[in-house]
């Protein structure tokens, strides 16, 4: 059969039509093929997973802010990350942070992250907000941006201030009832639970069946009561009991903040005999834990070294006291005799020669910083007492000073408790490589985190690495219930860690405390790379702010 000419070119275009069609959709197949299946791919590093197990060499992809495949990776990731040699963890999640109040004025936190910091907890005073404000406060960190995920307790000491002011007397009924209903509403607005520091005036008034009405109403909301204990030194034993107390009559799980044996006297002995009250309450099924920080010296205001019943009434009343010759005589007397209900932070820091100053407040003093008390005193004909309460007097906001008062061997011994975490006392920095929002210039600051690896599995072997991710990634985002974090895990978000064991370095010393880490390489969080190539900051704000159980969408 012989085919029109006219129908030719049809069938030709038609033909062609197809041909191009079947092009067209290969080179967008091929397209499709080469665009990238991942935001990040980390390549061949040796991945830790955060729950204590030996490491394996994979490779770790991410997409949509989290961990997606772990294992052999052959897709492509819109940036990749050379891992080779380094080790691939969670991000570390510092369980006692101060980074509260500094975060909305900045909130890059940049000496956190550079310690490997992901994630931190705050609210030892509290949230820096009083209970009405928490919801907004909250709202606007989300708003301004964070680069850590960032959660917070609410203090039993604001409902306390809120109600009754620095008055010593305990509240009545309707008072206590009033406080009750202050903590209610803030685990309501996302509060993780309720603080005390029992070793601060208006807190140390608290008695323990007070701690206990007002925990009561945190823990119908699934909160913790996280406490820094009313004694840290000869009495130990008796505040840790207390706090168990505490946590066991409310209902509540406990968190004891900067575990430590505060007592020259009692050096290897106090912290031990705590333990055992501790492990017994687990073994009962009290949930109680602990969290510390790498250092043998602790920090907090020069006013501690004053008995605490002179701090009724406000800071104006405690200057009045410190100020009357007769007052001040029986305060310098009871520093040596002791007084009831004050932790004595003198005897445990061996004496005024274990103190020394760091933040005078004042420019006339600031030549003072770096020395003793003991040695201030001796340099300006003073008791050393008197050479105290004057810097105190005279400082223009809380002076600062460093105590040292712990013992190594205790430190190493508290490490290896299981139920141990790491917790920094220390605030993001409002600007790099200055103290933090504290105005405490302790090398916790920027060193605690890399410190762990660098002293602790490195130097005295002290704690197996995979242990050390432990304490300082799965465990703590366990305790706080903080859902598909400290894990390295498909489905987990990814905050990730990534560092070089072999060069890390805390850097931070007591005499120049502000010294960033070495081997911190790269840090992700929620799947967005914030610090990288050893230490630069890329500005990125990723972080989310974690609210607690109670939390409710109109509270």
């Amino acid at each position: 059969m012989t085919v029109s000419p006219r129908r030719r070119p049809v069938g030709l275009l038609r033909h062609l039509g197809v041909t191009a069609f079947l092009v067209l959709t290969g080179l967008l197949h091929a397209e499709a093929q080469q665009a990238p299946a991942y935001d990040i791919v980390i390549r061949g590093g040796r991945v830790l997973d955060g729950a204590g197990n030996p490491w394996v060499r994979a490779d770790v992809a991410v997409r949509s802010g989290r961990i997606v495949r772990i294992g052999r990776i052959q897709g492509a990731g819109r940036r990749e990350i050379d891992a080779t040699g380094l080790y691939v963890s969670p991000g570390f999640i510092d369980m006692m942070d101060q980074s509260g109040g500094v975060l909305p004025q900045n909130g890059l936190a940049e000496n956190k992250l550079r310690m490997g910091v992901t994630t931190a907890i705050g609210g030892e005073g509290g949230t820096p907000v009083p209970v009405d404000q928490i919801d907004a406060y909250f709202r606007g960190l989300e708003e301004s941006g964070i680069s850590i995920n960032f959660g917070s307790y609410f203090s039993q000491t604001q409902t306390r201030m809120a109600v009754l002011g620095m008055s010593a007397r305990a509240p009545d009924a309707d008072e206590l009832e009033r406080m009750k209903e202050m903590m209610r509403s803030a685990m309501r607005q996302g509060a993780m639970g309720m603080t005390t520091a029992l070793i601060y005036p208006p807190s140390s008034f608290a008695s323990t069946d007070e701690l206990v009405a007002v925990g009561s109403a945190a823990a119908e909301f699934g909160g913790m009561y996280a406490s820094h204990i009313r004694d840290e030194g000869e009495g130990l034993v008796t505040a840790v009991r207390e706090a168990i107390e505490v946590g066991e009559r409310a209902g509540m799980p406990v968190e004891i903040f900067h575990y430590k044996g505060a007592f020259e006297p009692g050096w290897g002995r106090i912290v031990q005999e705590a333990a055992v009250e501790i492990e017994a309450a687990r073994g009962r099924g009290v949930d109680v834990a602990a969290d510390m920080y790498p250092y043998t010296a602790g920090g907090t205001g020069l006013e501690a070294t004053i008995p605490s019943w002179a701090a009724h009434g406000g800071a104006d009343s405690l200057l009045a006291r410190i100020g009357r010759p007769e007052v001040r005589e029986r305060l310098k007397r009871e520093v040596e005799t002791g007084s009831e209900g004050w932790w004595n932070i003198v005897e445990s820091s061996g004496g005024w020669d274990g103190i020394v100053l760091v933040n005078a407040r004042n420019e006339e003093n600031a030549h003072l910083e770096g020395l003793t008390i003991a040695e201030i005193a001796e340099a300006t004909g003073k008791h050393p007492a008197d050479a105290a309460w004057d810097l105190v007097a005279a400082g223009e906001g809380r002076v600062m000073a460093i105590y040292h008062m712990m013992s190594e061997d205790d430190v190493q011994w508290a490490l290896q408790r299981p139920w141990t975490s790491i917790g920094s006392d220390a605030g993001a920095a409002l600007t790099p490589g200055v103290v933090d929002g504290l105005g405490l210039p302790h090398p916790r600051s920027y060193g605690t985190f890399p410190r762990i690896l660098a002293r602790y599995v490195k130097e005295t072997g002290t704690l197996s690495l995979e242990e050390a991710i432990r304490k300082m990634t799965s465990w703590p985002a366990t305790r706080m219930g903080l859902e598909r974090r400290g894990v390295i895990r498909e489905g987990a978000w990814a905050d990730i860690t990534i560092f070089d064991l072999e060069h890390i370095d805390d850097r931070a010393t007591y005499e120049e405390p502000v010294l960033f880490p070495e081997g911190i390489e790269y840090v992700l969080v929620n799947g967005v790379v914030v610090i990288e190539d050893g230490g630069a900051h890329t500005g990125a704000r990723p972080g989310h702010v974690l609210y607690g159980p109670g939390r409710q969408n109109d509270p």
